[in-house]
């Protein structure tokens, strides 16, 4: 195995991922907040409204486009740079990736369409309840994402087969409800509905700090406000859950973002500050705050955290099984009728995967020495100090937003839209959401290594047979076509908030003489 196509393959998903991620986040927020937007319009009947939702709906389809066009990339890269990863776990992988294809191309692609081209085709709810389907697909495709990614997390629902040596669906219920999937996926969604609150509120502090479109404006900034506080407060909320699902599922996760080495006894704290350090397994210069990490990870002031040693030796364990394992397999391929090598796999299948890691090292498992198998071992352990960072990075931001759109939303209902220094925060704030959620999506990347699937499948075996400049070749190509694309994404963004809501076809949209309308005002009244 060459390690250095296995890196670069790593780096270059990594690339097209984080880059994809930049798009996802806005389109499912602001695909709820133009129904919110939208609804507003249909219950008042008052145009202001309509063109408040066209105007977002606008950014909101630049944004779209961007996005599905750089997911695409995504899905081909199992096949060229993960072909043994598709092969091994396709059966499970692949189905709800092919239906979230489904959501995206036929359900969300063509209710978009309908969005954009049915204002003067549809009745009023009837374009609404195609505002409602795109916001339904677009965050539907996200959930089957996110069950994939969740199994990829925690394989639950199936069964390696020694036959066919490929993972297989025993009990696809149990895919569609695993408790990962489901708390990553209500955590990501609300954080996009924070990054499209922060966003559609900061363009609106920008056109208030230009003095354009004043009513538009101070009415999405009222929408954003609210939105945002409620999201800002699920995101912690919900972290909580994803924190607490970690506990029985990813304990070595949990305990490498804590930067926490050595069981403590119960309650856990949680570390708010310090310096992680591989070499020494301490963390120095530690601030903990007392009770946290208990009452986070195990809802209980009883039970303890694992630390990370401990956990190593529980892997060394598992590892030394895993041989058994790979043993078994070994004679099962050569005489599938063995009973007592079915017996033995039957035993030791849990620890497969950890079997497997010794592939890094020796090419049959089974000639394996001790001090390779508690190397082994010690691989289970990821990159401490990076994840105990990009989780407080993360956390750090959530807790701002919801102290800043509690001050927003206290602001609007004040009908204080203008006050400076809520504008001027509205805008350094922007990208913070964006910072925080490919800290999250790195959190639970990086925290999964060195599995492609956590337990089953080592992340250096699912790499294709490539060559080093084959794959720098492609990295070069999508950093190429994707520095375009973000020019080209964000030229748009720049041109159509600079030309704000009213377009040729808003123009008439409020009455002659309302505030921010673009043509000209009534001629007054003749004296009598």
């Amino acid at each position: 195995m060459d390690f250095a196509v296995v890196e670069l393959s790593r780096l270059q998903f990594a690339l097209t991922a984080l880059y994809h991620f930049l798009f996802v986040p806005l389109t499912l927020g602001l695909a709820f907040m133009l129904v919110i937007m939208e609804s507003v319009y249909v219950m008042t009947n008052r145009p202001i409204w309509r063109t408040i939702t066209r105007f977002w709906a606008t950014l909101f389809g630049i944004n779209f486009v961007l996005g599905v066009a750089t997911g695409l990339t995504m899905e081909f890269e199992f096949g060229t740079n993960w072909s043994y990863y598709s092969h091994y776990v396709g059966d499970v992988f692949g189905a709800p990736l092919a239906i979230e294809g489904l959501m995206a191309f036929f359900l969300e692609a063509t209710f978009v369409g309908v969005m954009f081209f049915g204002w003067e085709k549809l009745s009023k709810p009837m374009h609404l309840l195609t505002t409602v389907m795109v916001a339904l697909g677009s965050n539907l495709s996200a959930l089957w994402i996110l069950i994939a990614n969740g199994w990829m997390q925690n394989p639950v629902g199936s069964a390696f087969n020694p036959q066919t040596m490929r993972m297989e669906v025993v009990d696809f219920g149990a895919v569609l409800l695993n408790p990962v999937a489901q708390a990553k996926f209500v955590h990501t969604v609300s954080a996009g509905y924070v990054t499209a609150s922060a966003f559609v509120f900061g363009v609106s502090a920008l056109m208030l700090l230009r003095g354009k479109w004043p009513e538009v404006a101070k009415r999405s900034m009222t929408v954003a406000a609210a939105f945002g506080l409620a999201s800002s407060l699920s995101v912690v909320v919900l972290g909580d859950a994803s924190g607490y699902a970690l506990t029985d599922n990813q304990k070595m996760k949990l305990a490498a973002l804590e930067a926490m080495w050595n069981t403590e006894p119960a309650p856990a704290g949680l570390t708010a500050f310090g310096f992680p350090d591989m070499k020494t397994h301490t963390t120095y210069a530690a601030i903990k705050i007392p009770y946290v990490l208990g009452l986070i990870a195990t809802r209980s002031l009883d039970r303890q955290v694992e630390g990370i040693l401990p956990l190593v030796a529980t892997a060394e364990v598992r590892v030394e099984s895993g041989v058994q394992a790979y043993d078994a397999v070994q004679r099962l391929r050569a005489s599938p009728n063995d009973v007592a090598a079915r017996a033995q796999f039957e035993a030791h299948k849990r620890d497969l995967g950890y079997g497997l890691l010794l592939k890094r090292y020796v090419a049959d498992p089974r000639t394996a020495s001790p001090a390779l198998i508690q190397k082994a071992a010690w691989d289970t352990v990821p990159d401490v100090p990076v994840l105990f960072v990009v989780f407080r990075i993360m956390a750090a931001i959530g807790f701002a937003f919801i102290a800043f759109f509690a001050a927003a939303f206290l602001m609007v209902t004040l009908r204080r839209h203008q006050t400076r220094w809520l504008l001027l925060l509205a805008v350094v704030m922007m990208p913070l959401p964006w910072i925080a959620v490919e800290s999250g999506w790195l959190l639970a990347e990086l925290g999964r290594q060195p599995w492609a699937v956590d337990s089953v499948l080592p992340t250096f075996l699912g790499a294709s047979s490539l060559t080093v400049p084959q794959i720098w070749t492609t990295i070069i190509g999508f950093t190429a076509l994707y520095g375009t694309l973000a020019v080209v994404e964000v030229g748009l963004m720049v041109r159509f908030i600079r030309r704000g809501p009213y377009g040729a076809h808003e123009d008439l949209i409020d009455p002659p003489g309302a505030p921010g309308h673009r043509g000209p005002a009534p001629a007054p009244a003749p004296a009598e």
